[in-house]
């Protein structure tokens, strides 16, 4: 292993604030996800959403050359394993079984984010691998148990296989826009079964009297993005849990940065029921949040997919990411595609075990994703 901790000076720090805004989104690839820029990491903190309480306790690692930021990377120590979405308790329950301490445990990840993108920032690729050198050295030092960076990108995958992290796989599901010329088009393609079904689900949704209008950015009102929370706490407490975000945290992201956001509002003889937020950056659109006050059938569906696939459609954006997990996500040709995460065990007896379950779990979702793909539900392979 090469040492460059000479070529660096290395800082922790205890929140992104510390950290000038400018340089942090200067490392950013163009195109990134809007959930990586500083003024998103800063408003999880300031809104009280991820702090030491809620088990986030920031620790953002950078690397500086004189007054330059060379390299940076959102890392937490975190006491439990929630609001992750790559899934670890069977490791923790194996550590706890034999006597042993899982947390603390380490994470470069944006919370509650299951969402692909950079997660090394860095200037270039020697300084990009000096992080992850950088990483393992403090892993150690705090004598952590496991470091764990998720949903990484092909530049940070290459970076920690180079520093021998064991990396793992999950699925999603992801549309990507053919150049479809409206809606109607974009069902064309599609199976006679799964187009008559979409076809099916929206009738229910117009039927039932619900028309939708959206508003992006600086032109959300307000009253909307109340209204939006009302819904998104209902749907978690549904659920029995606390909602993770605050109130606050999405009164700060609805100014900086605004454009990042679409809001899509559900309304019933003249009254809103519904709501579903989209992230937007680069070429892409992230289905984020929805909740619903009033129950009508396939008013998820509609909310959550149709109306934000014929946004992009109409806006020419390149792709719709659906989040974590939902097979049942395919029936609307939101396709299957790999995530990548990597992870560091620092007992030896337990890192040989878990890269011989990585083995056999990755077989399993190589094998998963050649089923899938056997499900299409195109009428003919995309060119």
């Amino acid at each position: 292993m090469l040492d460059d901790s000479k070529d660096y000076v290395t800082r922790v720090m205890a929140a992104p604030q510390d950290i000038p805004a400018a340089a942090w989104n200067a490392l950013l690839p163009p195109g990134s996800p809007p959930f990586v820029r500083h003024e998103y990491l800063a408003a999880l903190h300031a809104s009280g959403s991820a702090t030491p309480s809620t088990g986030w306790t920031p620790r953002f690692l950078t690397l500086w050359r004189g007054h330059q930021l060379a390299a940076a990377c959102p890392l937490y120590i975190k006491d439990h394993s929630y609001g992750e979405y790559v899934f670890d308790w069977a490791w923790a329950h194996a550590y706890e079984q034999h006597g042993l301490a899982y947390y603390p445990k380490a994470l470069v990840a944006v919370p509650f984010t299951p969402v692909p993108g950079p997660r090394l920032l860095a200037i270039d690729t020697a300084a990009r691998q000096a992080l992850v050198r950088a990483l393992l050295r403090w892993a150690r030092k705090e004598k952590v148990s496991s470091l764990h960076l998720l949903f990484t990108e092909e530049e940070d995958v290459a970076a920690c296989g180079a520093e021998g992290l064991m990396l793992r796989h999950t699925v999603q599901f992801h549309w990507e826009n053919a150049a479809y010329a409206d809606f109607d088009a974009f069902l064309a393609s599609l199976s006679h079964d799964k187009r008559k079904k979409i076809r099916q689900e929206r009738r229910k949704v117009t039927d039932a009297g619900v028309t939708f209008r959206w508003a992006r950015g600086a032109d959300i009102a307000a009253a909307d993005w109340d209204f939006f929370y009302r819904c998104y706490q209902r749907t978690y407490r549904e659920h029995g849990n606390s909602p993770y975000l605050t109130r606050e945290f999405f009164r700060q992201v609805a100014r900086d940065p605004p454009d990042a956001w679409l809001l899509f509002v559900a309304e019933r003889e003249g009254r809103p029921i519904a709501t579903s937020l989209i992230a937007l950056g680069g070429d892409a659109a992230f289905g984020r949040y929805w909740g619903a006050l009033e129950r009508v059938d396939c008013l998820h569906f509609e909310a959550c997919y149709y109306q934000p696939l014929a946004w992009c459609i109409e806006h020419g954006v390149a792709r719709f990411e659906g989040g974590a997990q939902g097979e049942h996500k395919m029936a609307r040709a939101l396709m299957p595609v790999k995530t990548t995460s990597a992870h560091w065990l620092a007992h030896p007896a337990f890192a040989d075990a878990v890269e011989r379950f990585l083995e056999r779990e990755g077989q399993g979702i190589a094998g998963y994703l050649e089923h899938l793909q056997e499900r299409s539900p195109f009428r003919h392979e995309k060119g």
